[in-house]
Order: structure tokens, then sequence, then C-alpha cells
């Protein structure tokens, strides 16, 4: 872990605009809004939040909601906020993979998958988490569903058909049939199975796979109907898509910044995840931590004012298809995990990320479960970001964080800058390169004074040299 190398710090910030607050109907901030921002009203519980996946199948040795619940107290004392359950639903049988199958092909949208429990299991699941002051979002499959859905047979026209007039899967999904968006019945049984979820188990949202195959006028003419269920509804779209942000989600993928992550860590000969067949890892392109400033800007002309991205280290298509975090980052893990709390946006821990768990899950048969006792230095490292996250108003998600102030140095693998509103300030600096950097500025110098280290309390100072990985963060 590198923070016991070195935590100091700094900040000086420009202010941003005063943010909405999220809850339906707005406050003045939301009703000067122009073109630019989106139209979404963001709930104000997940400004500063948490997110954090939980794949329940490898989550305890039964891979049980039963045994599941006993994890409630563990996740509140870590602080995350939004519990993100990929898909619950029974697995189709027809072409399933392996021998547990897919989470992705849903035999049923409106029931538990038995070898969790049942839906009134779930219900209780959702009612612990409530009561522990946390979130539910479940993970929706909107493109496709199983072979063996009641739908394919009992409605045959809300599938797409191929040239010879077939259904078939996306890609090389052998396993599920894609919907025919142009059928208004698909539409209206989509909407309801949403709906159900809602109204009968009481979740707070949904992330949506693969929501860019889907038509964006679907998603704008959703939200209003479950948000008039869930007036604080949130929604995550598995998209780098600007345009589903405008009306339908409350928040995309940072797929760009995770492939920028590996590229600087490829740069930096951290990446040694080998790909199925290959004998050594891909030469990614050539990136520098001073790349992020790049993709940060052309995000920013991108996507509408507001809206949020999700940064991350890894999730379960990233740890069972493209390594773990530590075979694609290796000594650089750390330093990216801080940037994924401290970049704008919001982020996510999936399953083990908090153990330091350095395997990757089988995704279609039963896996061991993380050791999630004795807690260990990676629990205490997470659980200090997270409570970060929550104090410093800095960071919030969207507007009503704090801008970005970046500190020039004469080292491209540096990545310098701190974050300022209401009083709050966060200050990061990280070296992502091969070797040690000299911490030399190149213009203005960050202050110092007032910050402490986030991780020992001490009095932060600027150091004179990072080694590879190595990071500062500081707030006041």
């Amino acid at each position: 872990m590198k923070h016991l190398l070195i935590f100091t710090a700094a900040i000086a910030a420009v202010a941003l605009m005063a943010a909405c607050t999220g809850k339906k109907g707005g406050d003045k901030a939301a009703e000067q809004r122009d073109s630019t921002y989106t139209n979404v009203e963001h709930p104000d519980w997940s400004r500063n939040a948490v997110i954090y996946e939980v794949n329940l199948r490898q989550y305890t040795d039964s891979g049980t909601l039963a045994q599941f619940d006993a994890q409630i107290p563990r996740l509140k004392e870590l602080g995350v906020d939004i519990l993100w359950f990929m898909p619950v639903y029974p697995i189709s049988e027809d072409g399933r993979k392996g021998t547990l199958g897919s989470y992705y092909a849903v035999k049923d949208y409106t029931d538990v998958n038995p070898e969790f429990g049942t839906l009134d299991d779930f219900k209780a699941t959702v009612g612990k988490i409530h009561d522990a002051g946390m979130k539910v979002i479940l993970d929706w499959v909107p493109n496709h569903s199983g072979r063996d859905n009641r739908w394919v047979t009992e409605h045959p026209d809300w599938y797409a058909k191929d040239e010879n007039g077939n259904m078939y899967g996306p890609y090389d999904w052998t396993d599920v049939y894609k919907f025919d968006y142009s059928n208004p019945g698909l539409r209206k049984a989509m909407t309801d199975a949403f709906k159900f979820w809602l109204q009968e188990v009481g979740v707070d949202g949904f992330r949506c796979d693969v929501a860019m195959e889907v038509p964006i006028d679907y998603w704008d003419e959703l939200r209003p109907q479950l948000q008039e269920i869930k007036p604080d509804l949130f929604m995550l779209a598995e998209a780098s898509k600007a345009e589903l942000q405008k009306n339908g989600f409350d928040m995309g993928y940072n797929w760009p910044m995770k492939d920028l992550f590996n590229e600087i860590a490829s740069t930096s000969g951290q990446r040694s995840y080998v790909e199925n067949g290959a004998t050594e890892p891909r030469k990614l392109a050539v990136r520098h931590a001073a790349d992020i400033d790049s993709l940060l800007a052309s995000q920013a002309e991108e996507y509408p004012k507001d809206t949020y991205m999700m940064n991350m280290i890894t999730n379960h298509d990233l740890n069972s298809w493209e390594g773990t975090e530590f075979d694609r980052y290796g000594n650089l893990t750390d330093a990216f995990a801080v940037l994924s709390y401290t970049l704008p946006g919001m982020p996510l821990i999936y399953t083990g990320q908090e153990t330091g768990m350095n395997r990757a899950f089988a995704f279609f048969e039963k896996d061991k479960a993380p050791e999630w006792e004795p807690r260990n230095e990676y629990f205490t490292f997470y659980q200090k970001l997270n409570d970060m996250k929550h104090r410093e108003k800095a960071l919030a998600a969207g507007t009503a964080g704090g801008e970005m102030q970046r500190y020039a140095t004469t080292s491209a693998d540096l990545y310098a800058f701190s974050r300022e509103k209401d009083g709050s300030e966060v200050f990061v600096i990280v070296n992502l390169g091969a070797e040690p950097q000299t911490v030399e500025f190149t213009g203005e110098k960050p202050d110092m004074a007032g910050l402490k280290d986030v991780f020992t309390g001490e009095a932060a100072t600027l150091p004179a040299t990072l080694a590879p990985g190595a990071y500062l963060l500081a707030t006041k």
C-alpha cells in the first residue's frame, strides 16, 4: 500500500458555480440552468456518494441473500452509499454458458434467481440495506433477454431478426436474443418491469446494461415515468455516451478514463495482464499522467453540465475479462484508486476490492468468496477514502463540487491538482511514471497551510521527490 510511503498535501483552487439540489422541483439554481445542462435532477444523497458493486453469486460461500445480509453492517462501516446488485433475476437455460450461466441472460424480469433466494428474501435484503442508511440499485438488462424468456414465444415480434428472419444475440452473446425497440409493446412491457421493482420491492434505481444499444428516446420517455414513482431515482448507464445523460441518466461509465489509466500503466511498464492466447501483455498507446487533462477537457466539452461520470479501477467485466486492477496497474494501483475518488465524478468499489483481492472471479460458475475477515489495510484505505468523499464538499459530483486547479510540474508523469468548494479543500499529487520524480513546479505552487494528511491526520508537507506509484493526499 503506497499510503505507507508518503501522504501529504496542499491546495489552492477556484470555486465552481452553486449546485442544484437535485430534488424533484429543484431550487433557484436549477431554474437558472440553460440548454448546456443536463435535464436530470440528481438526488441530494448522490452528490458525495460512493457506489459499491455486489457480485452476489461470489459474495459468500453459499451465494445467497441470507448469507449476504450478514455483510450489510460491514459495508456500512466501510462507508459505501449505493449497493449496485448485479442481476438477481432467474437465468435462462437455453444456450446457457457454463454451469450457472450469465447473470445477463434474463429468464424473468420480475422474479429472483432461486440460486440466491426468493423475491421475499430480496425485499427483506433491500429493507435491511435501507435501514442501514444505504441505497439499492438493480442491474437491468434492457437490450436482450435469455433465449427461453417467455417473451420469446409469447411475443416474438418484440425481438430483432437477422436477414434470415431469426432471432440473434449481439456480439458473441449466444445465450441471449436482442430486442427490437421499434415495437411499442416491448417498450410498455419493459417499462412495466422497471416499475415493478420500484413499486413492489422499493429499489432506488437501476444500472442499465449496454445502455447505448437501446434507443435514446426510450430512456428519455422512461425516466419521467419512473420518477413519478421514485422522485429521487438514480440511473446509471453502462455507456460513455453524452446523449444518454441529457434526459435519462444521472451517471455514465467513465470507460475512456479507464482506458487512459491502462495506457499510462502500460507506458510505465506496469501492465502485466496477458490476454488469452498471447504470450506477453499487449502494448497500448503511449500515454502519461498529463494526458488526463486532455480527456477531462474533451469530456467537459462533450457532456451536458452537471452530469456524473463513474470512475473505477475495476468492476465485474474488468476483473473477469481484462485482469485484476493489480494485473493492469501494478504498483500504480493505489494511486489510480486515489484519482478515482478525487477526479470529478463518483468512485466505484467492486466486490473484493476492499480486501485487495488479486484474482479474477469465474463468470459462469460458483467461485470462492473473498476473505472478508480479518479486515486488512485495504479496508482501512478505502474506508478513509470514503470518509473523505463524504466529508469534502469539493469532491461532490457534478457542478456541486469544486473545479480542478492544476499545478504544472517539470514531469509529465506527475499529476497534481486541487479542488475547493465552500471552505473544503483537497490536494492530490501522484507519480504515474516508471521512475522517481522530483516535485518541481513550473508555475504556481500549492499552498500547504492548514492541510492535513488524509491517512495520518498530521500536517501535510510537499515531498522533494515521489517514488513510482507514490502519492500525496490532503484536506483541511
